[in-house]
């Protein structure tokens, strides 16, 4: 059966032969129709990027910078082994190059010449990246306080880049009002996105042998890597490669939590600023789904504080990995989920780290010196 775009809220679809970045009936989120799995003998061993699993994208390949097949690492912490999945290490030093290159693979084959997107950071800094190597114009929408380091990464890349006043909202609300002028293709609601980044479920499975872990912790905001993982395992499930998935746990900051106040029932705190930028997102775009992914995992969503993402920040740097604060909002998750025997002694626990320090250089500093 071929891929189309659907609406799972009214079951409409449509082909792919436009770009869609929301649902013309609804005006939701569009997604795209189950694919099809992987078995490991479809898997392209000679190929060092997430296109070794070029057999189960939807999305024909015309570029990569050599995203995905990131480091799983063994090590320790806080005296319990742990995994880390070092997505840091990506072309643009985040995750977001997952779902971005297959984006933009996307756009390419749809001859788009010229997209916006607004970002926190790490989507515009990937966005620009595979932009400039694609040849497509790209404009982003930035909040005026984005890390400089992020920032940099745009305009070297070409990027025509737009700092707004205000809150991250803000920041969406100027990108919607100029999408009347160029494609739409922001990471939080394109499809395409999560297609790349269903990958890390295969890569973790790949790397453990064909097996699973038993949790997985990272920090959400749009939830990019819990609905691209619950996409992959579910996609390993129905072509009978696992039995279930492992259970996914997402960490946000407590000054930024929506998804936490929603998974427990509860009205939102008013926004407050945080150390962890790339997951600073008030309303995000596909929260059912993510609540649907965590709730149907076993897994649990909690928010962790200003005080315990800087201690988990330090804690990171003292064992060698050089990462943003964001990141750290997952170690100190995983803290969290060990103290409450969430997590228990002789459990595997993968602990994905999303962004890399050098792109958030000042935070870093002043994470140092909060000590």
């Amino acid at each position: 059966m071929p891929t189309t775009y659907t609406n799972p809220r009214t079951g409409a679809i449509w082909p792919l032969d436009k770009p869609l970045w929301r649902a013309p009936d609804d005006q939701g989120a569009v997604e795209l129709t189950a694919g099809p799995g992987i078995a490991p003998s479809d898997i392209d061993r000679g190929e060092g990027s997430l296109w070794r699993y070029g057999k189960a994208l939807r999305v024909p390949r015309r570029l990569s910078l050599g995203e995905g097949w990131t480091p799983l690492v063994s090590g320790e912490w806080r005296g319990r082994p742990v995994l880390f999945k070092c997505e840091h290490l990506q072309p643009s030093g985040s995750y977001k190059d997952r779902g971005i290159a297959m984006l933009v693979n996307a756009m390419m084959a749809a001859g788009v010449g010229e997209i916006l997107e607004d970002s926190s950071g790490n989507a515009g800094a990937s966005m620009a990246t595979y932009c400039r190597a694609a040849g497509i114009d790209c404009a982003i929408y930035v909040p005026a306080s984005a890390p400089a380091g992020k920032l940099m990464q745009m305009q070297a890349f070409g990027a025509t880049v737009h700092r707004v006043p205000g809150t991250r909202q803000d920041t969406t609300d100027a990108a919607l009002a100029a999408s009347s002028d160029r494609f739409y293709a922001s990471h939080a609601w394109q499809p395409f996105f999560v297609e790349g980044t269903k990958t890390l479920a295969f890569e973790l499975w790949e790397q453990m042998g064909f097996a699973l872990p038993d949790h997985i912790v990272m920090p959400a905001g749009q939830g990019g890597n819990v609905l691209g993982l619950a996409t992959g395992f579910a996609e390993l499930i129905a072509a009978g490669q696992i039995a279930h998935m492992p259970r996914l746990h997402a960490v946000q900051a407590e000054g930024c939590s929506p998804l936490v106040a929603m998974f427990e029932d509860r009205t939102a705190r008013p926004v407050q600023p945080t150390i962890a930028d790339g997951i600073a997102t008030p309303q995000p775009v596909r929260a059912a789904a993510i609540l649907d992914a965590v709730r149907g995992s076993g897994g649990q969503l909690l928010a962790v504080s200003e005080a315990e993402i800087r201690a988990a920040l330090r804690d990171l740097l003292a064992a060698g990995w050089y990462v943003e604060p964001t990141t750290a909002a997952a170690a100190a998750g995983l803290s969290r989920l060990q103290a409450a025997g969430r997590i228990k002694t002789g459990e595997t626990a993968v602990v994905i780290l999303t962004g890399h320090g050098l792109k958030a250089g000042q935070a870093v500093a002043d994470a140092l010196a909060s000590a």
